[in-house]
């Protein structure tokens, strides 16, 4: 195999109050972004199989709409491909705010789309359409934030501010979530049937209206604007499978228990816990832990980010990796009391502590890794192939390992063996080379 090629420093910003702006822009823009692809996930539990799959069974009904919110997973990888491309070639803000508009628009439209009753399979089918480019601008928009918070950082205070777009994720998840609650809460069920439901969908046009404030506010970044000056690349896509192929397989190993674990813990968990044959929870207690334990994960994350600039990316995140594949061992055991309290306990030192330690280092540790003119093609392609391979399974291998074994522990066995792949491949991701004077 070839050497890799050297990287160029990543130039450090010294205004401080730049810095800070772009890195809440960057958790806004991913809260946002993650608040209208969790939003999917709530409505296909609830609503959709009553309004786009109503000529099935209630089982039948229920699984076609999750298997709409899967169809995400597998588009992921073409808009890392697609918005990594356009993103190394015309620079990083204008393609996430193309990214953030596309979400915004997507998300919108699935508020407003006829329901089965009014067309037919056709509702059905554009749901899965629009739902696929959902899963295509998230895809495009993870690497955006990431670079638009680590490229405009100094280099000591990187996994600081790039923890700020991982934040993103549980910040959406608290916006999908509170969303939901406020309009069940404040309609009649069958007023949330016919209309409520749509209200979350449609507030996503403020996605759009902040898409507009980072094109007029932001600068594109530092990085970028140094390697702009350099030739063009025809095809950075290309060239960053050609140049990083070792670099891609270990990002996306790395990545894989971070999207392993989470889709464990924020979906596989909330059905485990609530079905009758396991254990029975009310859905509101299952819930009310996992906004508890994603509310702490929010203030974990940028502390996890730091102790990365100071203890080295790879030692955080490899650390935190085997803490938590052993952590399992006790966190299912934990849930499988039924104590609402032990529950969140499980739920608050699994996602909201150790889960941060791998995905607070993440974005620095990703694009550290790769030169500046492929970073954004690099970067994308190594986490979406790790979110379809992680996440995209992750609930149904736990099924199925549960009705395999019968025991929890099965799941655990399961959740050791990624968070120990994870592990080993942060430990051999190692920083590019900067390029010799």
């Amino acid at each position: 195999m070839s050497k890799l090629p050297s990287a160029p420093p990543i130039t450090p910003v010294p205004t401080k109050r730049r810095t800070a702006a772009v890195a809440f822009a960057s958790w806004a823009g991913a809260s946002i972004e993650w608040y209208d692809f969790f939003i999917y996930g709530t409505a296909a539990a609830t609503v959709f199989p009553h309004l786009f799959f109503p000529t099935q069974d209630p089982l039948t009904g229920t699984l076609l709409s999750f298997a709409t919110f899967g169809v995400a997973f597998v588009a992921r990888p073409f808009g890392g491909a697609l918005f990594g491309h356009i993103g190394d070639t015309i620079g990083r803000k204008k393609t996430l705010v193309a990214a953030l508009l596309a979400m915004g628009v997507t998300t919108t439209v699935i508020g407003l789309l006829p329901t089965y009753s009014a067309i037919g399979v056709a509702a059905p089918v554009l749901l899965v359409i629009l739902r696929f480019l959902q899963g295509i601008t998230v895809g495009g928009q993870q690497g955006g934030v990431i670079l638009l918070s680590t490229e405009n950082a100094p280099a000591e205070r990187r996994g600081f501010y790039g923890s700020f777009a991982s934040a993103g994720a549980p910040g959406g998840v608290l916006l999908a979530n509170g969303a939901f609650l406020l309009m069940t809460g404040t309609t009649s069920p069958q007023a949330f049937l016919d209309w409520g439901w749509r209200v979350p969908f449609l507030a996503s046009i403020l996605l759009i209206a902040l898409s507009v404030y980072i094109q007029l506010r932001l600068e594109e970044t530092s990085d970028f604007r140094s390697a702009a000056t350099g030739p063009r690349r025809r095809s950075p896509i290309v060239d960053a499978i050609r140049q990083y192929p070792r670099q891609i397989l270990l990002a996306a190993g790395a990545y894989l228990a971070i999207n392993l674990t989470y889709y464990l813990f924020v979906t596989f968990v909330v059905s485990y816990a609530t079905n009758r044959s396991h254990l029975g929870l009310p859905q509101g207690t299952v819930l009310s832990a996992l906004l508890i334990a994603s509310a702490i994960e929010l203030v974990a994350l940028p502390f996890a980010g730091l102790l990365s600039d100071r203890l080295g990316r790879r030692t955080v995140f490899a650390g935190g990796a085997v803490l938590l594949g052993l952590w399992s061992f006790a966190f299912w055991p934990l849930v499988d009391t039924g104590s609402p309290a032990l529950l969140t306990l499980a739920l608050v030192v699994g996602l909201s502590l150790l889960h941060s330690l791998l995905y607070g280092p993440q974005g620095a540790l990703f694009s550290e890794a790769f030169a500046t003119e492929v970073r954004y093609s690099a970067l994308s392609l190594g986490i979406q192939v790790g979110s379809v391979v992680g996440g995209a399974f992750a609930p149904l291998i736990a099924t199925a390992l549960l009705s395999g074994f019968g025991t929890s522990t099965a799941i655990a066995g399961y959740m050791v063996v990624g968070c120990l792949i994870s592990a080993g491949c942060a430990l051999l991701l190692k920083p590019a080379q900067p390029k010799r004077p």
